[in-house]
């Protein structure tokens, strides 16, 4: 892109940017400073503002890059990701929205506090929580590191590494001075203009073939250079038994990984009544749905206008299909519609980075003051304010999401969602349901359902082709992978399941049936709910 179109592009990010933090600071101005403010932003926001901030806190890089671009590199196959992610708020809506509002408090060990309030099984429900908010933060700054790289014009590592340490520094400064209340704003502003983008872009594409889905399609599969292949299942996970055993376990972990995500499940506290969660929730499925039917539209456009090859030239892993569909929908390379197209679309990609890293480090530094420090702070030491841990926290937390995006820049942003989705599912799922439905469930049970999960999947994913032996793996020179999927959830998910389980039918120690029984009363009615 020529010197202009670059100047409007990062102008557009900077109004984004500079709308954002004045929210940010108008927001630190009204604020009290108490942990209910910080964490659940007062629970003043009414359903449909808190299902536009669920929508925007979900609709992340992945969504708007990675599964546009997996469906611009593998046709059906990418199909996937659409799917899974928007059946999994049938899960979210049916089994955990309203009671995981009743039971708890600020963050997912509060739920399982309501029965066990063991300070070992908070910590290793704050663990796993931080765990998959890292990774999750890991995807979204490795696909702001590909959409700026290209806008400037080149994929070197400079480019790469300074935008990512830009995005972990402002959402330092978005959690630690605004919380939950400026985070809010900021994923409902996301939500509308993600919202409106892919629309005016779908448009386009359908214009572009008279309306035709069916021409769209052949356009696809001629330029893919598979053929009718690209329109068939078995492109990306066919052929041999792992892909096709990859396609199950990527597919558990997207149904089931939704309803173990911190981030998500935390929006949940925001609002004032568990019936203002439940209609949350259906708010934020009719965005995502409409959302994710346009990804579809424009992964299969930008395999038909753009051609896979393409796509694939300019970024490995496909995250910078949408803003080349956009270049080409807004008249090319060089013309003023094509860059100021592009420059738009760039910066809603860009915002939608911002929301939800957001998001994330606002969860995952709520655990860490919340679960960890206040469960291990020793007995006569000065007393921080959880609120001031969780803004150090957050911090650390963006220092360490920077470093391990750098390592694995090459992989696509919805593949690696897709592995916190798995962890998110074995270590966080198992003790939440098991909680809130099961009466005998024990310590023990919670504690091996934790780490039962949450080891496994992260050792499998350590000797998985991803970090080495496999084509892109982030280890190259050597090979020390022993486990053939590239997803652990097939395996991760029931262990996490079977050893809660296991650990419940072997303890000597019976289950509170008091304690289960007052859960129980609050979960369904919101009895003594905050």
């Amino acid at each position: 892109m020529s010197g202009n179109h670059q100047t409007l592009a990062l102008l557009l990010f900077s109004a984004f940017v500079a709308v954002t933090l004045a929210i940010t600071t108008w927001v630190s101005r009204n604020r009290h400073g108490s942990a209910e403010e910080f964490y659940a932003g007062g629970r003043l926001f009414s359903p449909m503002e808190n299902g536009f901030a669920i929508a925007g806190d979900y609709m992340s890089a992945a969504s708007f890059l990675g599964i546009a671009g997996l469906i611009a590199l593998f046709g059906y196959d990418g199909l996937l990701y659409s799917v899974g992610f928007l059946v999994a708020w049938l899960v979210v809506l049916l089994l955990v929205a309203e009671l995981v509002r009743n039971c708890g408090r600020f963050t997912l060990a509060d739920v399982v506090a309501a029965r066990m309030g063991e300070p070992r099984l908070r910590i290793a429900t704050g663990t796993a929580s931080v765990t998959v908010s890292v990774l999750y933060l890991v995807a979204q700054m490795v696909g702001a590191g590909s959409l700026v790289a290209l806008l400037l014009g080149g994929t070197g590592p400079a480019a790469r590494t300074w935008t990512v340490v830009g995005v972990g520094a402002l959402m330092v400064v978005y959690v630690s001075m605004g919380g939950m209340r400026a985070t809010t704003w900021i994923q409902i502003v996301k939500a509308v203009l993600l919202m409106a983008g892919a629309l005016a872009l779908t448009v386009l594409v359908l214009v572009r073939f008279h309306g035709d889905v069916n021409l769209l399609l052949k356009s696809a599969a001629e330029r893919s250079g598979h053929g009718l292949d690209f329109l068939n299942p078995g492109l990306k996970y066919g052929g041999s038994w792992t892909a096709r055993f990859d396609f199950v376990s990527l597919g558990l972990a997207l149904v089931l990984g939704t309803a173990g995500l911190p981030h998500i499940l935390s929006r949940f506290y925001t609002v004032p009544t568990a019936r203002a969660a439940r209609r949350s929730v259906v708010w934020s499925i009719g965005l995502i749905g409409a959302f994710y039917l346009m990804t579809i539209v424009l992964g299969f456009g930008a395999a038909a206008i753009v051609g896979s090859d393409a796509v694939r030239g300019s970024n490995a892993a496909g995250n910078t299909a949408i803003p080349l569909l956009a270049l080409d929908l807004g008249g090319g390379a060089g013309s003023t519609g094509g860059a100021v197209l592009f420059a738009v679309v760039a910066a809603v990609a860009f915002a939608t980075i911002l929301a939800v890293v957001a998001g994330i480090t606002l969860a995952s530094s709520a655990s860490v003051a919340h679960d960890l420090y206040a469960t291990l702070r020793r007995p006569g030491r000065t007393r921080r304010s959880e609120v001031s841990v969780a803004r150090w926290a957050a911090v650390g937390i963006g220092v360490l999401a920077i470093g391990l995006s750098l390592l694995v820049s090459d992989l696509n942003v919805a593949f690696l969602v897709g592995l916190a989705f798995a962890v998110a599912a074995s270590a966080n799922l198992p003790v939440l349901l098991y909680s809130l439905f099961w009466r005998r469930f024990t310590l023990r049970g919670a504690v091996w359902s934790v780490y039962g999960g949450l080891i496994p999947a992260l050792v499998l994913v350590v000797f998985s082709p991803v970090v080495s032996g496999g084509p892109g793996a982030i280890v190259t020179g050597v090979d020390f992978h022993w486990f053939p999927l590239e997803n652990p959830g097939l395996v991760s998910i029931p262990l996490g399941f079977l050893l809660g389980w296991l650990g419940t039918v072997t303890s000597r120690e019976t289950a509170d049936e008091t304690k289960h029984a007052e859960a129980e009363v609050r979960s369904l009615t919101g009895a003594g709910a905050v």
